[in-house]
């Protein structure tokens, strides 16, 4: 397909991995599938930590085998649970001892060549991927969606049958037809950057992202991402009043590490190898993932918190829900995208949802250090911590809340 053709059979917006995935799955249905990716390729992205579910929803397309080779090649660091640190007691989760049957294994991940790879796989399958093209405005109409595409060689416009966002944090369909709404959750910010971390500590397990907790404020953690070339990702995420603001995010950012001793003995080596960044308000939601001839993938639907590196997670499930409703759209079947799509995807959202919540009010952490914890139940949350939150067999996944209030209330109770 020439860059130039003003008709496709589906759009979809973004060639991050939901993106990539589902044009993957659609272009092996027969489609003529366009990712329109506003930026070019490779990127810096977060969300590095992956789960190992991911890798099942990528196994649809035949890009696990991709991702697997580039590992053992070209090194992304082997990943096999979490580690949890505060004030001074460790935990760890092992995603291979797990509730829910399949993979207890993935990987820590650069966002720019992992991402990178997927498009490119999905390119290599058929699908016509534009870098450089943004999606300025969208036009329902009898025949299918006009879109708007501006282009650093000129705009244009593209008819389409059907249109994927999968924007991202861009969320360009929830601006353009006023879907956004106000997350449930509270707004956060994180400051990030990668380091050269020069760890030299024996306890630190690279084979695990490190999640701390502040020794004072509680509703204060860090991610510590390790990555096989001896560099790593490092952020701090927290309300914004717990930042000051005559502050840089640089300054901000070590300022937390040092007041957390154990983080700041781990990376007494460590040096910053690009600039801090800041994402503030990430936290989002829409009115619909869905409407006639669109539909809202990953983050462009709903985003909730990094905490536990849910965000690749939701948007791969997302894109395998969503293929096959579209595929049976397009040839006039019966096509129910609340009850195929929408429905299922909130269900795993809203387990995840659940111990996002438990997290800030500390009733997931209490639960977490808790020292005598049933090896029956920590199978279960490691399930779902290894990213397995649509397994309805898994009773901390259909009555997550309940349950979660319960344990919490125990391990309060008993001495530890």
């Amino acid at each position: 397909m020439n860059k130039n053709d003003s008709t496709t059979d589906i759009v979809v917006i973004g060639a991050g991995p939901s993106g990539a995935l589902a044009s993957a799955l659609l272009q092996q249905k027969g489609w003529q599938v366009t990712v329109l990716e506003g930026q070019h390729f490779p990127r810096f992205s977060i969300g590095e930590s992956l789960l190992p579910q991911c890798m099942h929803f990528l196994a649809e397309a035949g890009m696990d085998k991709v991702i697997d080779e580039h590992a053992l090649k070209c090194g992304f660091q082997f990943k096999n649970g979490a580690a949890f640190h505060h004030n001074g007691v460790d935990t760890a989760i092992d995603f291979t001892d797990k509730f829910t049957q399949g993979r207890g294994t993935t990987y820590q991940v650069k966002r720019a060549p992992f991402d990178k790879l997927l498009a490119d796989t999905a390119a290599a399958q058929g699908v016509n991927i534009r870098y450089g093209h943004r999606v300025t405005g969208f036009v329902e109409h009898e025949r299918g969606v006009t879109l708007s595409v501006s282009a650093s060689d000129g705009d244009y416009e593209l008819e389409t049958r059907f249109v994927l966002d999968a924007s991202g944090f861009g969320r360009v369909l929830p601006r353009l037809l006023e879907l956004e709404k106000p997350s449930s959750l509270p707004t956060r910010t994180a400051h990030f950057c990668h380091i050269q971390d020069g760890i030299i500590d024996e306890r630190f397990d690279r084979d695990k992202i490190l999640i701390s907790v502040h020794p004072q404020h509680r509703d204060i953690w860090y991610w510590l991402i390790p990555f096989s070339d001896g560099t790593a990702s490092l952020g701090v995420v927290g309300e914004p009043t717990l930042f000051d603001d005559n502050l840089s995010a640089s300054e901000n950012l070590w300022k937390r590490v040092k007041e957390e001793p154990n983080l700041a003995q781990v990376l007494a080596q460590a040096q910053p190898i690009n600039e801090v960044q800041t994402l503030g308000g990430y936290s989002a939601d829409v009115k619909s993932l869905y409407g006639k001839r669109f539909a809202l993938l990953g983050n462009a639907g709903e985003f909730l918190d990094p905490v536990f590196s849910s965000g690749v997670t939701i948007a791969l499930k997302s894109a395998s829900l969503v293929a096959p409703v579209v595929d049976a759209y397009l040839k006039g079947e019966d096509a129910d995208f609340e009850t195929q799509f929408a429905l299922p995807l909130k269900q795993g959202v809203e387990c995840f949802k659940t111990f996002v919540n438990a997290w800030y009010d500390t009733r997931f952490q209490d639960v977490i250090f808790y020292p005598h914890q049933g090896q029956d139940i920590r199978r279960m949350i490691s399930a779902i911590l290894a990213g397995y939150a649509w397994d309805v067999e898994n009773p901390y996944v259909v009555q997550s809340e309940r349950r979660l209030n319960v344990l919490a209330q125990l391990c309060k109770m008993e001495p530890s």
